[in-house]
């Protein structure tokens, strides 16, 4: 990041991860992955090991700065944290009130994501399109399940923390609905809401704690088998679009913190069984639109990123 064109858009690509942390069923790991900074994330987080702690035992902290390759990863963070404190309410606000709209535009969002990561499969074979069918299997199953009663206590705050992120930071496994899924995704975005700096810092803590621990086995995984990784990554994205699916019929309900009755578990099904069933519009057309740009976004987001990343190699 040697100007501050790079340094802009850096931040900008974290406030498309936090945002789309957020959402559950969206991975901020998928947008890392199509802005060309996902290998860079996982090397720079890798970095954080035994040398650094001595770096910074010893109080050399512009060495231990630059090996953590601290000013990548400050640009990235500030921009994924003003985009949760910041859009959390707008999100939510979204989602209540321009349902379909909004699924159908993570819908095309995460259709043309997983085309894209696929793409990069740079060698073909057999194991490949196997690998792609366990994922979609693996990812269909996840978003499938029901919401849990979970304990409100800190330690399970944490512990939540640690799970979540890991999720969050694969492409195509959403790290919202894993909190949606452990009954804690409720507390946290309420958290963020009201300020509860201690569930926010014990949730932190255990974000710390799973991604750093995490990131290692990733980054083995990648570099030897970065071929099949991508393949199960692409399958994780397809598998994922379950949960995004614009149209659905609420099986059971539970009651959220305002005393409402919202869906707990939902059947997707067909416009047309939607409007049988409901009564309501469909939308076809504004879904239609809302995914169309959702593929259109991420194009432009993948081609100014690639034009990014060549400058930066040829400069």
């Amino acid at each position: 990041m040697d100007n501050w064109r790079e340094r802009l858009m850096l931040f900008f690509k974290g406030m498309a991860m936090g945002g789309a942390d957020v959402v559950p069923g969206v991975s901020g790991g998928t947008i890392a992955f199509i802005t060309g900074i996902y290998d860079e994330l996982i090397t720079s987080l890798k970095a954080f090991d035994i040398k650094a702690l001595q770096l910074l035992r010893h109080g050399e902290l512009l060495p231990l700065w630059k090996k953590v390759n601290g000013n990548f990863l400050a640009v990235l963070f500030s921009g994924i944290l003003i985009s949760i404190v910041s859009l959390a309410k707008f999100i939510i606000f979204a989602l209540e009130n321009y349902p379909i709209q909004i699924w159908s535009f993570f819908f095309g969002l995460i259709v043309i994501s997983a085309i894209l990561v696929l793409r990069e499969v740079r060698r073909w074979n057999w194991l490949v399109p196997v690998v792609v069918f366990l994922g979609i299997i693996v990812a269909y199953l996840i978003t499938s399940m029901a919401p849990k009663s979970t304990p409100d206590n800190l330690f399970f705050v944490f512990a939540s923390g640690m799970v979540a992120i890991c999720a969050m930071i694969l492409p195509g496994i959403s790290g919202s609905f894993i909190l949606l899924i452990l009954g804690k995704y409720e507390s946290i975005i309420r958290a963020i809401q009201e300020r509860d700096f201690v569930t926010l810092v014990v949730f932190a803590g255990g974000c710390a704690t799973g991604l750093l621990s995490f990131v290692r086995l990733l980054s083995v995984i990648l570099n030897k088998y970065r071929n099949l990784t991508i393949a199960i990554l692409s399958g994780f994205m397809i598998g994922s679009l379950n949960k995004v699916w614009p149209w659905k019929l609420a099986l059971t309900f539970r009651l959220n913190r305002h005393g409402e009755q919202v869906p707990l578990m939902e059947r997707s099904v067909m416009p047309a069984e939607y409007l049988r069933v409901t009564g309501e519009d469909p939308r076809l057309f504004e879904a239609l639109l809302f995914a169309a740009l959702g593929i259109f976004l991420v194009v432009i987001i993948e081609k100014i990123a690639h034009q990014n990343n060549s400058v930066s190699r040829n400069g």
